[in-house]
């Protein structure tokens, strides 16, 4: 989501990819700043969350990219699903509006080669990754979303294999209070192919209440639509709780739940066109609780504890339930700690990792898997110009055997303006109990055989930081060894998981943000552009002749434009995205938002999709043509 302003007087703050513009780079004048939200923090004191050793934005050598919550302000969107669909390098790719189902993708990988994170806990989903953005969130609940590009086995642990996407949730240091009701539509055919209404609403409900026994936060959500076709009406209720206590001046318990429902038609998501009729309901239960210590002025620990529910439901035939169900519950305990000790040479950061797995289902059936995973960091700024990061992580799984993670990365800078970076490292995908075990005739069937995927990735780049323009660019090469794909030799046969033997991707990013306006002008514009060019090659599945499910899907060409006005009360974005994926054909598809801000009420209309483009994101599912949406935040 590569936008600039806020729906709250406007604060321009990053662009995707790149350090973010503070109040001062801007040139935005104080009075334009939203008082309710509090001072505004530039992206680059932004502390980016990993759990042991931790980097302030401006430092970090990886390519790591950053939603803040000025952008997701701005946004025509109002799931986390739209919210990631405008960041170059991400292929998000939605099978309706309103977060209805959604996979995700980072640079060319599989869905289930990214790991989701909610404020660094590991939510992957052991059953398969179509779940892992089924999440308690509502958006107004979202401080930022940070985007690791490249395997981060070595920060993260297993199944980082092409990067990880971090939910970073909000901390308000005084109480506070927001409703945010919106009601949108667009066109549809009926039954009968006339032209009919799609609509769609939802509201989210949330507030801090903080004083001497800490911070408490809790937010609802609720999303609802007819469908924008047949059978794909939907209906998402969320909540989410979290809160710090402070229990003295250097130790603070954290706690952390959440619940989401989803149920929604799922018309031609996974086996068009024989799934006309079918259904899907998933439950999500996030939980967890950590402890942070500061021992003494060198050493502070952090153990943490957390649970993953997750409860699947496809009904192939909603209306007979009696043949072609599949019903999955999933359980997942991680617990972890982590510790950091600064020393004379530079920081260190240690952690011990264990997680079971547990499935039971209808055509799965029941199986259980343990993971044990060790790591180590050391941190350097001794050396003159030179920021290194060194360090690996050692995973034993029951089901694999020990492995090892290895990673650096290294950032000179040249001057106060231009830094060069570099990174090396490699990463892991277990397979899924849906790529062993599924047995799902005569469509789709596992294969106990499949062993885990390893990548190795290298990349080098610069980054120039001024007060006008923000850019960076790199290259990337990754390498995947034993790669998953589901596979078929002819129409019909079924899908099955195969070990390929590579696959390998060539890769360029680059981004840019210009202020184009005078720092004193009353009236502020901005422009953003970003780009992605991926060049992926699989090993042997054309020798073989066979039929790819997701192999030939990636992107090939993706570039995020934006252009930004603000002034007074007033803010307007205009953002335009072109995809050209490598098995479908290349569409542009054109976003507006408008915002009026009277204090404490904001008033924005959304028109999504404003030039009636049809194209498809993921299986068979055309998107929806032009829609708007209307909605009104009142926040104290």
């Amino acid at each position: 989501m590569n936008r600039f302003f806020t729906t709250k007087h406007l604060i321009l703050s990053l662009t995707i990819g790149a350090p973010c513009l503070s109040v001062a780079q801007t040139g935005l004048r104080p009075d334009t700043v939203a008082q309710r939200e509090g001072p505004t923090i530039s992206l680059g004191e932004v502390i980016i969350t990993e759990n042991r050793l931790q980097l302030p934005f401006t430092k970090q050598n990886r390519n790591i990219q950053v939603i803040d919550r000025q952008q997701i302000e701005a946004m025509p969107g109002h799931s986390l699903n739209e919210l990631l669909s405008y960041v170059a390098g991400v292929d998000l790719r939605q099978r309706g509006p309103f977060g209805t189902q959604a996979d995700v993708s980072i640079d060319g990988g599989s869905f289930e080669q990214a790991l989701i994170l909610v404020n660094g806990v590991k939510v992957l989903d052991a059953q398969t990754a179509h779940n892992s953005l089924n999440l308690p969130i509502p958006t107004d609940a979202i401080e930022r979303i940070e985007i690791l590009r490249g395997p981060a086995a070595r920060v993260y642990g297993i199944n980082s294999l092409t990067g990880a996407i971090n939910i970073v949730t909000r901390k308000s240091e005084r109480s506070d209070f927001t409703v945010n009701a919106y009601a949108g539509s667009g066109l549809k055919k009926d039954t009968a192919n006339n032209d009919a209404l799609f609509n769609g609403r939802g509201i989210q409900v949330g507030g801090t209440m903080a004083g001497r026994l800490g911070q408490h936060t809790v937010y609802g959500g609720h999303d609802s639509g007819n469908g924008y076709r047949y059978n794909t009406a939907f209906r998402n209720n969320k909540i989410f709780y979290q809160s710090e206590i402070p229990t003295n001046a250097k130790q603070a318990l954290s706690l952390m739940g959440g619940y989401v429902s989803s149920n929604f038609g799922a018309n031609g998501f996974y086996a068009a066109p024989g799934d006309r009729e079918s259904q899907e309901i998933v439950q999500t239960v996030l939980a967890a609780i950590s402890y942070r210590a500061e021992l003494s002025e060198r050493f502070s620990i952090s153990p943490r504890v957390s649970y993953r529910y997750g409860y699947d439901d496809y009904r192939y035939f909603r209306h007979d339930l009696s043949r072609a169900r599949s019903q999955h519950r999933g359980h997942a305990l991680n617990t972890e700690i982590n510790g950091t000790l600064q020393t004379t040479a530079g920081e260190i950061g240690v952690g011990l990792e264990m997680r079971n797995e547990t499935i039971r289902s209808t055509n799965i059936g029941d199986h259980e898997r343990d993971n044990f995973g060790m790591y180590a960091e050391f941190k350097t700024e001794k050396i003159n110009r030179i920021l290194l990061n060194a360090g690996a992580y050692i995973n034993y799984n029951t089901d694999y055997g020990w492995q090892l993670f290895p990673g650096i990365d290294i950032g000179y800078q040249i001057d106060e303006r231009w830094k060069l970076v570099a990174h090396t490292g490699t990463g892991q995908r277990i397979p899924s109990f849906t790529d062993l075990y599924l047995d799902q005739q005569p469509g789709n069937v596992g294969n106990p055989a499949v062993v885990p995927e390893r990548a190795w990735h290298a990349e080098g780049g610069v980054k120039y930081t001024g007060q006008q323009l923000i850019a960076y660019t790199n290259y990337f090469y990754r390498n995947i060894d034993n790669f998953i794909d589901w596979v078929r030799e002819n129409p019909d046969t079924p899908y099955q998981p195969l070990n390929f033997s590579k696959n390998r991707v060539h890769g360029l990013a680059a981004s840019a943000n210009y202020r184009l306006s005078d720092p004193a002008s009353i009236v502020s514009w901005m422009a953003g552009l970003s780009y992605t060019w991926l060049s992926p090659s699989v090993g042997t599945s054309a020798q073989q002749g066979l039929i790819s499910k997701y192999a030939v899907e990636s992107l090939r060409h993706q570039l995020v434009a934006n252009l930004t006005l603000a002034t007074g009360r007033f803010s307007g974005t205009a953002t335009a995205r072109f995809n050209e994926r490598i098995s479908y054909k290349s569409y542009f598809v054109s976003d507006v938002r408008i915002a009026y801000r009277f204090s404490p009420v904001t008033i924005y209309l959304d028109a999504q999709n404003i030039f009636d483009v049809t194209y498809i994101e993921a299986a068979a599912v055309p998107m929806p043509g032009r829609w708007f949406n209307l909605g009104l935040k009142y926040g104290l």
